[in-house]
Protein backbone atom coordinates (compact mmCIF):
# COMPACT_ATOMS: atom_id res chain seq x y z
CA UNK A 1 0.00 0.00 0.00
CA UNK A 2 1.17 3.78 -0.49
CA UNK A 3 1.46 5.26 2.17
CA UNK A 4 1.22 8.90 0.63
CA UNK A 5 -2.64 8.61 0.69
CA UNK A 6 -2.65 8.56 4.11
CA UNK A 7 -0.26 11.48 4.58
CA UNK A 8 -2.33 13.78 2.33
CA UNK A 9 -5.21 13.19 4.64
CA UNK A 10 -3.09 14.25 7.58
CA UNK A 11 -1.35 17.42 8.62
CA UNK A 12 1.17 17.01 11.46
CA UNK A 13 -0.67 13.70 12.07
CA UNK A 14 -4.09 14.93 12.74
CA UNK A 15 -6.93 14.92 10.54
CA UNK A 16 -9.84 17.13 10.36
CA UNK A 17 -12.80 16.13 7.80
CA UNK A 18 -15.70 17.68 6.51
CA UNK A 19 -18.34 15.22 6.24
CA UNK A 20 -21.02 15.35 3.47
CA UNK A 21 -22.19 11.96 2.86
CA UNK A 22 -25.65 12.61 4.87
CA UNK A 23 -27.94 13.50 1.94
CA UNK A 24 -28.22 9.65 0.76
CA UNK A 25 -29.61 8.76 4.57
CA UNK A 26 -30.57 11.74 5.84
CA UNK A 27 -32.82 13.35 2.78
CA UNK A 28 -32.85 17.41 2.92
CA UNK A 29 -34.11 17.62 6.50
CA UNK A 30 -30.25 19.01 7.11
CA UNK A 31 -30.01 21.09 4.52
CA UNK A 32 -31.03 25.20 4.33
CA UNK A 33 -30.76 26.73 0.67
CA UNK A 34 -26.83 27.38 1.86
CA UNK A 35 -25.61 24.25 2.56
CA UNK A 36 -27.51 22.12 0.30
CA UNK A 37 -25.06 23.92 -2.61
CA UNK A 38 -22.43 21.47 -2.22
CA UNK A 39 -20.00 24.45 -3.94
CA UNK A 40 -20.35 26.09 -0.51
CA UNK A 41 -19.18 22.65 1.16
CA UNK A 42 -16.13 22.58 -0.80
CA UNK A 43 -15.35 26.24 -0.28
CA UNK A 44 -15.81 26.25 3.16
CA UNK A 45 -13.79 22.71 3.17
CA UNK A 46 -11.08 24.63 1.43
CA UNK A 47 -11.13 27.97 3.23
CA UNK A 48 -11.39 25.87 6.43
CA UNK A 49 -8.17 24.14 6.15
CA UNK A 50 -9.83 20.91 6.02
CA UNK A 51 -7.65 18.02 5.59
CA UNK A 52 -10.28 15.83 3.82
CA UNK A 53 -13.80 16.28 2.36
CA UNK A 54 -16.71 13.29 2.24
CA UNK A 55 -18.72 12.69 -0.51
CA UNK A 56 -21.17 10.12 -1.90
CA UNK A 57 -19.96 9.43 -5.67
CA UNK A 58 -22.92 11.76 -7.25
CA UNK A 59 -21.40 14.67 -5.50
CA UNK A 60 -18.11 13.63 -6.25
CA UNK A 61 -18.74 13.19 -10.37
CA UNK A 62 -21.46 16.09 -10.63
CA UNK A 63 -18.66 18.49 -8.98
CA UNK A 64 -15.25 17.35 -9.95
CA UNK A 65 -13.93 19.95 -11.43
CA UNK A 66 -14.86 22.64 -8.09
CA UNK A 67 -13.00 19.36 -5.70
CA UNK A 68 -9.91 19.21 -7.96
CA UNK A 69 -9.98 23.17 -7.56
CA UNK A 70 -10.25 22.98 -3.72
CA UNK A 71 -7.62 20.89 -3.77
CA UNK A 72 -9.28 19.57 -0.61
CA UNK A 73 -8.25 15.74 -0.24
CA UNK A 74 -11.18 13.43 -1.33
CA UNK A 75 -12.89 10.55 0.43
CA UNK A 76 -15.70 9.16 -1.38
CA UNK A 77 -18.03 6.78 0.70
CA UNK A 78 -18.71 3.27 -1.08
CA UNK A 79 -21.54 2.62 0.61
CA UNK A 80 -25.23 4.07 1.56
CA UNK A 81 -28.63 3.73 2.52
CA UNK A 82 -31.95 5.66 3.54
CA UNK A 83 -33.49 6.04 6.41
CA UNK A 84 -37.05 4.64 4.67
CA UNK A 85 -36.88 1.30 5.43
CA UNK A 86 -36.64 -0.02 8.81
CA UNK A 87 -35.07 -3.18 9.26
CA UNK A 88 -32.15 -4.31 10.23
CA UNK A 89 -29.09 -2.10 9.49
CA UNK A 90 -27.23 -2.90 6.16
CA UNK A 91 -25.65 -0.39 3.99
CA UNK A 92 -25.06 -2.10 0.50
CA UNK A 93 -21.96 -0.56 -1.78
CA UNK A 94 -22.90 1.67 -4.58
CA UNK A 95 -19.33 2.73 -5.58
CA UNK A 96 -16.52 0.46 -6.48
CA UNK A 97 -12.67 1.67 -5.85
CA UNK A 98 -12.01 1.88 -10.02
CA UNK A 99 -14.81 4.88 -9.93
CA UNK A 100 -13.89 6.25 -6.93
CA UNK A 101 -10.21 6.48 -8.28
CA UNK A 102 -11.22 8.16 -11.61
CA UNK A 103 -12.69 10.61 -9.62
CA UNK A 104 -9.95 11.75 -7.87
CA UNK A 105 -10.39 10.12 -4.67
CA UNK A 106 -7.26 9.59 -2.18
CA UNK A 107 -9.48 7.52 0.05
CA UNK A 108 -12.57 5.38 0.26
CA UNK A 109 -14.92 4.80 3.44
CA UNK A 110 -17.22 1.88 3.89
CA UNK A 111 -19.37 1.37 6.98
CA UNK A 112 -19.97 -2.01 8.81
CA UNK A 113 -23.04 -2.14 11.26
CA UNK A 114 -21.47 -4.65 13.28
CA UNK A 115 -23.77 -6.78 15.01
CA UNK A 116 -26.39 -6.29 12.50
CA UNK A 117 -27.90 -9.74 10.76
CA UNK A 118 -26.36 -8.34 8.21
CA UNK A 119 -22.65 -8.44 8.90
CA UNK A 120 -21.11 -10.77 7.14
CA UNK A 121 -22.63 -9.49 3.62
CA UNK A 122 -20.98 -6.44 4.77
CA UNK A 123 -17.58 -7.85 6.25
CA UNK A 124 -17.30 -9.55 2.57
CA UNK A 125 -18.06 -6.79 0.60
CA UNK A 126 -15.19 -4.44 3.17
CA UNK A 127 -12.90 -7.60 2.25
CA UNK A 128 -12.58 -6.78 -1.22
CA UNK A 129 -13.06 -3.19 -0.99
CA UNK A 130 -9.66 -3.04 1.25
CA UNK A 131 -7.44 -5.07 -1.25
CA UNK A 132 -8.98 -3.45 -4.03
CA UNK A 133 -7.98 -0.27 -2.65
CA UNK A 134 -4.91 -0.91 -1.24
CA UNK A 135 -3.45 -2.49 -3.99
CA UNK A 136 -4.62 0.43 -5.93
CA UNK A 137 -2.27 2.88 -2.83
CA UNK A 138 -6.04 4.79 -1.53
CA UNK A 139 -6.23 4.61 1.97
CA UNK A 140 -9.27 3.05 3.67
CA UNK A 141 -11.56 4.27 6.01
CA UNK A 142 -13.38 1.67 8.20
CA UNK A 143 -17.36 3.67 9.44
CA UNK A 144 -16.76 0.80 12.42
CA UNK A 145 -20.70 1.03 14.01
CA UNK A 146 -21.86 -1.68 16.38
CA UNK A 147 -26.04 -1.59 15.61
CA UNK A 148 -28.58 -3.63 15.40
CA UNK A 149 -30.93 -5.99 17.86
CA UNK A 150 -28.22 -8.28 18.73
CA UNK A 151 -25.94 -5.22 20.57
CA UNK A 152 -28.83 -3.55 21.46
CA UNK A 153 -28.88 -3.73 25.40
CA UNK A 154 -24.78 -4.32 25.37
CA UNK A 155 -22.16 -1.90 27.15
CA UNK A 156 -21.31 1.14 24.48
CA UNK A 157 -17.67 1.47 25.82
CA UNK A 158 -17.21 -2.33 25.10
CA UNK A 159 -18.92 -1.62 21.53
CA UNK A 160 -16.66 1.07 21.16
CA UNK A 161 -13.78 -1.07 22.07
CA UNK A 162 -14.57 -3.58 19.68
CA UNK A 163 -15.44 -1.56 16.73
CA UNK A 164 -11.68 0.00 17.55
CA UNK A 165 -10.37 -3.55 17.58
CA UNK A 166 -12.36 -5.37 14.76
CA UNK A 167 -11.05 -2.20 12.67
CA UNK A 168 -7.57 -2.87 13.01
CA UNK A 169 -8.28 -6.15 12.64
CA UNK A 170 -9.63 -5.86 9.19
CA UNK A 171 -7.39 -3.97 8.07
CA UNK A 172 -8.24 0.12 7.66
CA UNK A 173 -6.07 2.78 7.84
CA UNK A 174 -8.87 4.62 9.86
CA UNK A 175 -11.40 3.69 12.06
CA UNK A 176 -14.14 6.06 12.65
CA UNK A 177 -16.02 5.53 15.60
CA UNK A 178 -19.08 7.15 17.51
CA UNK A 179 -17.95 8.57 20.77
CA UNK A 180 -19.75 7.33 24.21
CA UNK A 181 -19.06 11.08 25.74
CA UNK A 182 -16.56 9.21 27.90
CA UNK A 183 -12.85 10.24 27.64
CA UNK A 184 -11.37 6.57 29.62
CA UNK A 185 -13.06 4.65 27.13
CA UNK A 186 -12.02 6.04 24.05
CA UNK A 187 -8.56 5.91 25.15
CA UNK A 188 -9.09 1.86 25.55
CA UNK A 189 -10.61 1.84 22.23
CA UNK A 190 -7.79 4.09 20.52
CA UNK A 191 -5.38 1.26 22.15
CA UNK A 192 -7.55 -1.58 21.23
CA UNK A 193 -7.23 0.19 17.27
CA UNK A 194 -3.39 -0.19 17.47
CA UNK A 195 -1.86 1.27 14.07
CA UNK A 196 -4.99 2.10 12.62
CA UNK A 197 -5.87 5.65 13.28
CA UNK A 198 -9.08 6.82 15.15
CA UNK A 199 -11.15 9.40 14.04
CA UNK A 200 -14.46 10.51 15.89
CA UNK A 201 -17.52 11.07 14.11
CA UNK A 202 -19.30 14.20 14.81
CA UNK A 203 -22.93 13.08 15.21
CA UNK A 204 -25.58 15.09 16.05
CA UNK A 205 -26.16 18.92 16.57
CA UNK A 206 -25.11 20.41 19.84
CA UNK A 207 -23.70 23.71 21.00
CA UNK A 208 -19.88 25.23 20.25
CA UNK A 209 -19.13 24.89 23.79
CA UNK A 210 -19.69 21.07 23.50
CA UNK A 211 -18.67 20.36 20.88
CA UNK A 212 -15.14 21.99 21.47
CA UNK A 213 -14.53 19.92 24.49
CA UNK A 214 -15.54 17.07 23.36
CA UNK A 215 -12.58 17.24 20.30
CA UNK A 216 -10.60 17.92 23.02
CA UNK A 217 -11.45 15.04 24.64
CA UNK A 218 -11.35 13.28 21.39
CA UNK A 219 -7.40 14.62 20.84
CA UNK A 220 -6.55 13.94 24.45
CA UNK A 221 -7.63 10.41 24.63
CA UNK A 222 -5.02 10.01 22.11
CA UNK A 223 -7.49 10.26 18.09
CA UNK A 224 -6.09 11.06 15.14
CA UNK A 225 -8.63 13.88 14.26
CA UNK A 226 -12.58 14.39 13.94
CA UNK A 227 -15.04 13.88 11.20
CA UNK A 228 -17.74 17.03 11.31
CA UNK A 229 -20.23 17.26 9.02
CA UNK A 230 -23.55 19.34 10.22
CA UNK A 231 -21.99 20.86 13.67
CA UNK A 232 -19.91 23.10 10.89
CA UNK A 233 -21.81 23.75 7.91
CA UNK A 234 -25.68 24.36 9.53
CA UNK A 235 -23.60 26.86 11.70
CA UNK A 236 -24.01 30.99 11.58
CA UNK A 237 -19.92 30.95 11.31
CA UNK A 238 -18.77 27.45 10.30
CA UNK A 239 -15.24 29.19 9.41
CA UNK A 240 -14.98 30.31 12.94
CA UNK A 241 -15.59 27.06 14.33
CA UNK A 242 -13.66 25.77 12.01
CA UNK A 243 -10.67 27.44 12.89
CA UNK A 244 -11.47 27.12 17.14
CA UNK A 245 -11.26 23.50 15.55
CA UNK A 246 -7.92 23.66 14.12
CA UNK A 247 -6.27 25.32 17.48
CA UNK A 248 -7.63 22.60 19.22
CA UNK A 249 -6.33 19.50 17.01
CA UNK A 250 -3.44 21.53 16.45
CA UNK A 251 -2.86 23.59 19.79
CA UNK A 252 -2.78 26.66 17.18
CA UNK A 253 -2.58 29.53 19.24
CA UNK A 254 -5.14 32.70 18.52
Amino acid sequence: MNKKNIQRLLRRGKALFLAYDQGLEHGPADFNTKNVDPRFIIDLARRGKCTGIIFQKGLAEKYQIEIKKSCVPLIIKLNGKTNLVKSEPYSPQLCSVKEAIKLGAVAVGYTIYFGSEYEKRMMEEFEKIEKEAHDAGLAVILWAYPRGKSVARKNKAALMAYAARAGLELGADFVKLYFNGKEKDLAWAVKNAGRSRVIVAGGHKETEKKLYARTREVIKAGCSGVAIGRNIWQAKKPLQILGNLRKIIWSEKK
